[in-house]
């Protein structure tokens, strides 16, 4: 309003943040969003690349809360990273306009034959086998509840945030203050007792992803729940390094 609404043509968001730790907004958050852009005549944009195609136990991140955005970009698990392939998804209030104003533009590998078949078979295959309804439930009766467990049992566990087989384990010094276990940034010796987490899965045979303080708990979607508590067993002893170098 500062600004003035109609300054602003549209927002882009991703309704799950990825990279930056796996952030899930309150409920609320994205309804509140979405009901701001309609009232202003402001585009939606949803940045599904990480979250969609039932990353999340949904087929898109945003439809945890129904909501609708006039666009989503897509990629990656459109077709399960088989083949480079990126979407953009618009709603029919927006692809109407086409038909009045033509898009002058257009992109080399534009609806490459290999890539969309791959797609199309990729969603054919989440069907049937009920991948994103696997990715719900894993993280409804597993992840989500092995994850909280393991929060209770080790101090240096700040938050457990995530949905589906998207969830971000955040690292502390200490709790009350949420002081970060390695520090900002940080690269090298600098991680300190993460980087020390991180060899600890390694030797324990297990790959992960750490961003800054944050373990990303991202498994693929076919993953089977005994697969699953086996890799909340390894996280259980490598986190006991961690929890050496808490201070809370």
């Amino acid at each position: 309003m500062y600004e003035g609404p109609q300054t602003v043509a549209g927002i882009i968001l991703e309704p799950v943040v990825g990279t930056n730790g796996i952030l899930v907004p309150p409920d609320g958050y994205l309804e509140g969003v979405r009901e701001l852009c309609t009232q202003h005549g402001i585009v939606m944009i949803c940045d599904e690349v990480m979250a969609g195609f039932g990353r999340t136990g949904r087929w898109f991140a945003s439809d945890h809360w129904g909501v609708e955005p006039d666009l989503i970009t897509c990629a990656k698990g459109i077709n399960s990273g088989y083949v480079p392939l990126g979407a953009l998804l618009i709603s029919r209030r927006i692809a109407d306009t086409f038909m009045e104003r033509a898009y002058m533009g257009g992109l080399t590998y534009s609806g490459h034959p290999l890539a969309c078949a791959a797609a199309v078979a990729s969603v054919e295959a989440f069907k049937e086998e009920g991948i994103v309804e696997n990715a719900d439930s894993i993280g409804e009766h597993v992840l989500g509840p092995g994850l909280r467990e393991l929060m209770d049992r080790h101090p240096s566990i700040g938050e457990v945030r995530g949905k589906g087989c998207f969830w971000g384990v955040e690292m502390v010094k200490n709790r009350e203050t949420r002081e970060m276990l390695a520090p900002f940034n940080a690269s090298g010796k600098a991680m300190g007792a993460v980087g020390a987490f991180q060899n600890k899965c390694w030797e324990l045979g297990l790959a992960t992803m750490v961003h800054w303080n944050v373990l990303m708990v991202v498994p693929p979607l076919v993953i089977t729940p005994d697969e699953a508590r086996a890799g909340l067993e390894l996280l259980d002893e490598a986190f006991q390094v961690t929890d050496a170098a808490y201070e809370g």
